[in-house]
């Protein structure tokens, strides 16, 4: 990466926007199908407990908030992100696959061998993740081509979640359900990701690097300023909020379709539904964002989510094209949140770069995918704990177990009111942050 001076107002080339938006084939499958996936799968495939699973699923991304920020010095240290973007989107894509491949049929030793494969995995993920969201504020610091260079990139993450959200649950009953279908729908997603890696490195290799030359002495130094930044304080812990429930209703979705609308391949179809739209509503928060600026835009993407979700409550009483059709909102809201929550970080490092003077970004971003990954852990979390709470009985055979009335309104609860509640509220946390 070629250090040079700013250039406000330069068009990145076509090839480094498509190269670094296809990075998002990393991040997109690795942040979505982990969420939808594991949860039923400890719970449905392995027999073990709701509860149980549900800490199996947090920890090992838990470990993410410790290791994010050290991933981010490391890369802000070595200058050279792009070689992260190499040896971590390829280990990663050994170690998604090893997670549904373990050696072990049903019961304690599979659950724990999941988790331990999942806590490498994430290990992995974080020396691609943080280096891959430091990017953007390094390689242009015009405020609009920010905004085009994540709009792309949200673009190519709806299109990584469609594909890999919607044909990983369909792969597995293509495969025969239970440990073969996951094992399959590893391998898939794996690929996935060796696809947007190598696209990712190879496609940013002629990006140039606006990156301020000196680097502060400690991360103890950079963590202090990261943390006297009130902007990007609000903006972290509304990410962390919103991620949270986000994680929580896509934990949910397989669970939904098996106990409330009761749908073949029903799980396939509400995520087609959820991100579907995503792709084209894209240009309209586009626009959103440039009248009404980019925080007023997050703003109205997460009460539009909040709002279908609560919608959502009416589902038992729903024909499921009405249910497809109010997840379909809740996608277009979902989309406009990604868009203005990525496009803003990067302005603020530049922010704090020009005010400082040193190259941050790297733990700056550190923080936001620890934060990040702390969220979308969390919601696993949350909603097995939901499935807990009302009595939910795990099955060892594949197939989900018949549930009682409570246990299907906690599938019902968990998947609509819970994410709803934390997506709307998570707003109020902008009143501190500054255009």
């Amino acid at each position: 990466m070629t250090v040079t001076g700013p250039s406000h107002g330069v068009r990145l080339p076509r090839r480094v926007v498509t190269g670094y938006s296809l990075g998002s084939l990393v991040t997109g499958p690795f942040g979505t199908v982990p969420g939808l996936l594991l949860l039923p799968y400890l719970t449905d495939t392995l027999g073990v407990a709701a509860g149980v699973a549900g800490l199996l699923v947090l920890l090992p991304k838990a470990w993410d908030v410790l290791i994010n920020p050290v991933a981010g010095r490391i890369s802000d240290r070595t200058g050279n992100r792009r070689a992260f973007l190499l040896g971590g989107g390829l280990a990663l894509a050994v170690l998604f696959a090893a997670i549904f491949a373990g050696p072990f049929g049903a019961g304690g030793l599979a659950g724990a061998y999941v988790a331990a494969a999942f806590l490498a995995a994430a290990t992995a993920f974080a020396f691609f993740q943080v280096p891959y969201v430091a990017m953007p504020a390094e390689i242009t610091d015009g405020y609009a081509e920010r905004t085009r260079l994540m709009t792309w990139r949200v673009a190519v993450l709806a299109c990584g979640i469609l594909v890999s959200g919607a044909l990983a649950p369909l792969i597995v009953d293509l495969g025969g359900g239970g440990l073969a279908g996951h094992r399959l729908a590893g391998a898939f997603v794996g690929t996935l990701i060796v696809v947007g890696a190598l696209s990712a490195f190879f496609g940013t290799r002629t990006a140039e690097s606006h990156s301020a030359p000196e680097p502060e002495p400690s991360l103890r130094a950079q963590l202090r300023v990261a943390a006297g930044n009130s902007s990007f304080r609000a903006l972290l812990l509304c990410c962390i909020v919103q991620a949270a429930g986000i994680a929580t209703m896509l934990a949910g979705v397989q669970y939904f379709s098996d106990h409330v609308i009761r749908q073949d391949s029903g799980a396939t179809f509400m995520f087609a539904a959820f991100v579907g739209p995503a792709l084209l509503v894209m240009p309209l928060w586009t626009r959103v964002g440039a009248r009404h600026g980019k925080r007023r835009g997050l703003i109205a993407a997460s009460l539009l989510f909040a709002g279908g979700a609560l919608s959502l409550l009416l589902s038992p009483a729903l024909p499921a094209l009405a249910v497809y059709g109010l997840t379909a909102l809740i996608g277009c809201g979902y989309a406009g949140q990604q868009v203005f929550a990525l496009a803003m970080l990067p302005d603020l490092i530049e922010r704090d770069t020009v005010r400082t003077g040193r190259r941050q970004a790297g733990v700056f971003t550190g923080l936001w995918t620890a934060g990040e990954t702390l969220g979308l852990a969390l919601g696993p979390g949350i909603y097995a704990l939901i499935l807990q709470l009302f009595g939910y009985v795990s099955s060892s055979t594949g197939e989900a177990a018949a549930q009682d009335s409570a246990a299907r309104l906690g599938v019902l609860i968990g998947f609509t009111l819970v994410p709803a509640l934390l997506v709307g509220a998570a707003v109020t946390l902008l009143r501190r942050y500054q255009d």
